[in-house]
Formats: structure tokens, sequence, C-alpha cells
């Protein structure tokens, strides 16, 4: 599966539009993050657990998009992006989409 950013894939030609390709996680904060990322909050800093929590997020929304994709049989998805919301306090959503394609 070939992801891009791009609404294009060098030296290939995009033949079909399938659709939109996405995937989505929704993540909480836990007690022991917050107790970490209070106390670094006081004296500043990278809150590194939560930077981890949401790398993790995005990679499992990126691998359920390109599991979308490969359901709709596509070859690449392009325009890929990932957008973040607060679903509920202390709990956000990653989605991740994209346009699913065939080449030639």
């Amino acid at each position: 599966m070939i992801l891009s950013t791009t609404d294009y894939i060098p030296n290939r030609e995009v033949i079909e539009i399938i659709g939109v390709a996405r995937g989505s996680t929704v993540r909480a904060r836990n007690i022991g993050r917050d107790i970490f990322a209070s106390l670094k909050n006081i004296v500043g800093g990278e809150l590194e657990e939560y930077t981890k929590l949401q790398a993790q997020a995005r990679e499992q929304a990126m691998q359920r998009m390109t599991q979308d994709a490969q359901r709709l049989q596509a070859d690449a998805i392009i325009n890929i992006r990932l957008t973040t919301s607060m679903v509920v306090q202390g709990a956000s959503e990653i989605l991740a989409y994209g346009t699913a394609v065939k080449l030639s």
C-alpha cells in the first residue's frame, strides 16, 4: 500500500478514485500519566507521557486507515490527513483519512 500526503504518486497515474479511507482511535489519559504531567507542568518541558500516547494513537489510526483502504482494494491512499478532537474531558480522537485510489 502506497501512502502519500500529496495528491499524486510520482510516475504513477490515478485511474480510479475508490473513496475515502479512514481510521480512528479514541484515547484517554490515565491517572499515572496525569500525575507525571502535573509535575512536569510545574517545572516546564515536554510532556513525554502524552507525546508517546499521541504517537501510539496516530500509528493505530494510520493502520486502521490502511486496513480500510485494503478492504476497498485500493493500491494507494493519497492526500492523507490527520486530525484530532476532544471527545470528552480527558479523551481525544485521532482520525486519519485520505483518498483511496487505484493506480496504473
